[in-house]
């Protein structure tokens, strides 16, 4: 890193130049040229592409509204909705109805008691199965409708920062004058490698890698797997993201034909797994491997019979890496550019959004006020920080809990009983900032104890992490046996005030969760009446909005058009 500044002679032609296309860096173009600012959008490769990370979630629905309506980016609103995607970016786009989980062990049948289904109310969100392919080309083609400038197949070579701006140097020569520097490249920062900001090794306590492609004629799970109806679950294993779970890993199956509307006969398939029970073998390729592994798990084989790849398999490494630090003067280092850690939970684009929408008001300050202080972006890096060692945490507990059915299953209702609190959280402060238009109601979302968790404002959600956390620890240690470990994880589920019972996260013999609206009606009114501050906030404003809209309508809860 350069110990002296400098000051250029040459005027910076762009506010802002972002380096990479893909879905972070074309949203945040969208926001800032939406907003006025100059921006250049540079990418060493071109669209469409091949990308995965194609699974939504509530939260990220949530955050991908507020930025378009905070932003008045209309656009943002067509992946919103999995209809409504499939009418106007393209009808290739799959949905995504639930999180379905199966549990494997080698050479036997799963037992179909033995799986997990969290459906996403419907009063909430309806998401979808991005083909990323689509919807990064869509979104740069919003980007560049607003104003922003690109330079495709530009790889940066060289990046120099004055106190006037930053310098960008491509390989063939071209120079790039900005103010501001921000890159959402990916695991290839040119940033974090011209900087030194990668902690070798990543801080994270998991490890996973991973094998994928985009298959055709991936058998639907349903029709492979025959269980008595009292097993089944309430919605169809394909219309949702299928995981299939063994010891220290899961196969992903993410269909892209499930919705009436699409096209697309692609499933995105592939398997995360822990390099130091299944390190890399040599004399297999990609493909030889998945097939490989699947030969251990006789249902999700026989998903595979007859299914042929579309593209080239790709073969990772450790997928985990992570920065010390990810803002600076006049730059930011963002989201997956800045670390990643596993596909689990499916909340990468979840966390890009989160982060773009804590970015861009504090950029285009100071891009206004042209002050471009580190202090100023001091919360985005907590933010950036904290969602990955949050994450981790708990990715870390699942691979652990995966070689032990009840112990994964008390992991199970931890990550699941933060996750609709934590949405309607978001959809309360959208409300309230389309009933007056103050923008002060999104930073009240940052004030929070436990900035990066997925439901950062209680308190007695993260003791139930931390404490599950600790019962993984002590099971993977060797200190106590996965039964012990899960009963703590239980007892703590059964008394945490974070925890609502309606929905069945506290009844063991729920392993099906399907809230339905009078379920999310008992939940807010459960959530009204608690003493903690900010569980009472959003069950009060979220209950006020349905009865406002009325209880028995058909009207979405978090009161948001879809």
């Amino acid at each position: 890193m350069r110990k002296e500044r400098t000051v250029s002679t040459q005027t910076p032609s762009h506010d802002v130049v972002i380096l990479g296309s893909g879905i972070a860096g074309s949203t945040l173009g969208a926001v800032l040229a939406r907003s006025g600012a100059k921006v250049l959008i540079a990418d060493a490769g071109t669209h469409p592409r091949f990308a995965v990370g194609e699974s939504m979630i509530p939260q990220l629905v949530a955050w991908l509204q507020v930025l378009a309506e905070r932003y008045d980016v209309p656009e943002f609103q067509a992946l919103t909705d999995a209809t409504t995607i499939n009418e106007k970016v393209s009808n290739t786009f799959g949905r995504k109805q639930h999180f379905g989980f199966m549990l494997h062990r080698p050479g036997q049948e799963p037992d179909p008691d033995e799986s997990h289904q969290f459906v996403i109310p419907d009063a909430l969100t309806s998401a979808s199965h991005l083909f990323r392919q689509d919807s990064d080309a869509y979104l740069l083609r919003v980007a560049v409708g607003y104003g922003c400038d690109t330079r495709q197949q530009w790889r940066a070579e060289k990046i120099d920062f004055d106190d006037d701006g930053v310098t960008v140097t491509g390989t063939d020569g071209h120079v790039v004058r900005a103010r501001y520097l921000v890159d959402a490249s990916g695991f290839r920062s040119p940033l974090a490698d011209h900087l030194g900001l990668r902690e070798e090794p990543a801080r994270f306590k998991h490890h996973s890698r991973s094998l994928f492609t985009h298959m055709i004629g991936v058998k639907p799970f349903d029709d492979v797997l025959d269980v008595p109806e009292r097993s089944r679950p309430p919605v169809r294993w394909h219309n949702g993201t299928m995981h299939h779970l063994f010891e220290r890993g899961w196969f992903w199956i993410i269909p892209f034909d499930n919705h009436e509307s699409s096209r697309n006969p692609l499933c995105s398939v592939g398997v995360t797994l822990d390099p130091r029970l299944y390190p890399k073998p040599a004399d297999l390729t990609a493909e030889e491997e998945f097939a490989q592994l699947l030969g251990r798990f006789p249902a999700v084989e026989r998903q595979f019979e007859g299914a042929r790849k579309v593209r080239e398999w790709v073969s990772t490494g450790r997928l985990q890496y992570s920065s010390g630090k990810t803002v600076g003067r006049r730059w930011c280092l963002m989201s997956h550019a800045a670390g990643f850690l596993d596909p689990l939970y499916s909340r990468g684009m979840s966390n890009t959004f989160e982060i773009i929408h804590a970015l861009a008001p504090r950029l285009l300050a100071a891009l206004a006020e042209d002050d471009f202080t580190e202090d100023r972006f001091r919360y985005v890096e907590e933010l950036e920080q904290g969602l990955l060692d949050y994450n981790d945490t708990l990715v870390n507990c699942s691979f652990i809990a995966f070689s032990h059915f009840r112990l994964w299953d008390a992991v199970f209702r931890v990550w699941g009983s933060g996750n609709t609190p934590g949405t309607l959280r978001i959809n309360n402060a959208l409300r309230k900032y389309r009933n007056d238009g103050d923008a002060s109601v999104f930073d009240a979302l940052e004030k929070v104890p436990n900035t990066g968790l997925w439901w950062p404002d209680n308190d007695d959600f993260k003791t139930l992490l931390d404490g599950t956390a600790q019962a993984c620890a002590q099971y993977e240690a060797g200190e106590i046996d996965g039964d012990r470990a899960a009963d703590i994880v239980l007892r703590l589920v059964r008394e945490s005030g974070a925890v609502h019972e309606g929905f069945g996260w506290k009844d063991v013999d729920r392993r099906f969760i399907h809230p339905g609206r009078d379920q999310i009606l008992d939940f807010l009114q459960w959530a009204a009446k608690s003493p903690v501050p900010a569980l009472g906030t959003v069950g009060r404003e979220s209950l006020d909005a349905l009865l406002a809209a009325g209880a028995g309508s058909a009207a979405p809860i978090a009161g948001v058009n879809r």
